[in-house]
Parts: structure tokens; sequence; C-alpha cells
């Protein structure tokens, strides 16, 4: 389950989608965000919907890989599921003793189902498709009016940006540590939930380690390259805009404008 995790990850490419200002990219998933969480009905999220295929089409990112990612949201969907469908009112369908399943729940249920994926895989298409470098320096420019308040934009965007890019390798480690006790004899899937939470110990412990080790090494180098923060820095790569990018981003408000339209008119 842990190698499912592909938060922070990369896929190298030249599509049309990795090609995008990361700026734009960044808003492009906003405005995509809005879309589902406006959607009233299932029109609305078949529209959103849409706008994934096209953008996850032009990305060319395997198909696999995007369904790697959905795998560790099963239990929250099953989750979700149950509750809806068990727990809202509506015109009965199934009565099983004091369980009754509605109609209005397996209407809510579907339509959460489908908002949570779709919201998992555009997200994940931002990360996949937009390298650690250029996230950061694209987060530092949409963030930097806020240097007008004396906010420290530089050194909050490469945070951000090293806890994302962290996430595969103490995945990982976390991997590689829970390997280890089991071939010394750790049982950790078996047993009560409160020696289940103490098998863990042995996990938690090396692994804290581990990441206080990775980040002073990362301390280290940084100050070994003279990094001071964002004060007179120079990048080697400028961010541009283009043509492209402007389309991309109109074309996804035509997508957002349609999903309100279609909320007008349902409402």
């Amino acid at each position: 389950m842990l190698k499912d995790i592909t938060i922070g990850q990369y896929f190298p490419g030249n599509s049309a989608v990795h090609r995008l200002d990361p700026r734009f990219k960044i808003i492009i998933t906003g405005v995509f965000i809005g879309m589902l969480f406006s959607a009233d009905g299932f029109l609305g999220l078949a529209v959103g919907a849409v706008f994934l295929l096209i953008s996850f089409l032009l990305s060319q990112i395997p198909l696999k890989l995007m369904i790697k990612s959905l795998k560790p949201i099963v239990p929250i969907i099953l989750f979700t599921s149950v509750l809806n469908i068990f727990f809202l009112d509506g015109v009965p369908l199934l009565r099983l003793g004091f369980i009754k399943i509605t109609d209005e729940g397996l209407r809510t249920s579907a339509f959460m189902i489908i908002r949570i994926i779709a919201l998992i895989m555009g997200s994940s298409l931002l990360t996949y498709t937009t390298s650690p470098i250029t996230l950061t320096d694209a987060i530092e420019r949409l963030l930097s009016p806020l240097k007008k308040i004396k906010l420290p934009v530089h050194e909050l965007a490469m945070m951000m940006t090293i806890a994302l890019r962290f996430i595969p390798t103490l995945i990982e480690e976390t991997d590689k540590i829970m390997s280890a006790q089991k071939a010394r004899g750790a049982d950790m899937e078996t047993g009560s939930l409160v020696q289940r939470a103490k098998a863990l110990t042995p996990i938690l412990i090396p692994l804290f380690v581990s990441a206080f080790r990775r980040a002073e090494e990362l301390a280290t180098a940084m100050e070994c390259r003279c990094y001071r923060g964002g004060d007179g820095r120079t990048r080697l790569r400028q961010l541009h805009s283009t043509g492209a990018d402007f389309f991309a981003l109109g074309l996804s408000i035509v997508f957002l404008d349609a999903v309100l339209l279609l909320n007008c008119l349902m409402g």
C-alpha cells in the first residue's frame, strides 16, 4: 500500500501539459477544484470529468500511474460511501433489519465518490507534470504580492516544495523499515488495535530519526552552497508565459462557467 502513494512524484515528459507555465497550471488546478465543488449535480461533475479527461490525454501520463494514485484513498472512498448510503434519509430501496438503503443515499454516495476521485486525479496531474524546482518558483511568483506585507514568501515556497518532495522519500524509508522489522519477526497485521499500535513503535522511532537526519543533511548541503534565502537569488530557468498558457486558462474558465450555468439551469 505504501508503494502506491504517489504524492509529490514527478513523471518527466514533453507533453502539452508538461510545457505549460507552472504558474498557470497551479491556477488551472484551482479552477478545476472550483468546478468540482461548485457542481450541484452529476451534469456539473460530468463537465469537470471531461476537462480532466482532456488534460489527462494531453499529459500523456500512463493510465496505470493515475490508477495507482487512487489506491491509497480506497478506504476513504469506502468510508464515505457507507456513511452516505446508510445514514441519509430518502425513499427506502432495501431494508435489512435496522439498516436502510435509500435512493438519496445511493445518489449522494456516487456523487461524492466521483468528486473525490476527480479531485485526487486532478491534483496528482499537477505534480506528475511539474518538477519540484519549477513548482517552487511558480508558488513563489504567485505569492510575491505578499512580500509587501513582509511575509517570507520564498521561505514558505521552499518549505512547501521540500515537504512535497520528501513525501515519496519518507514513504520509501517507511517501507524499508517495515520490511526490516518483519524480517526480525515483528507482527504488525494481527492482534488487537492496541497491539497493532504498539507494534508501530519500532517503525516510528527509526523513521523520525531518519527524517531528522535527512533534514540535517539537507540544511548542511544548503549552507555549503551558500544558500541565504531569496534575497538576490537568480534562477537558471526563468518562467515565461505563452499563448498556450492563456488558452489553457481560458478553456478552464469556460468549463467552470459551464458548471455554474448548469447549476442555474438545474436549480
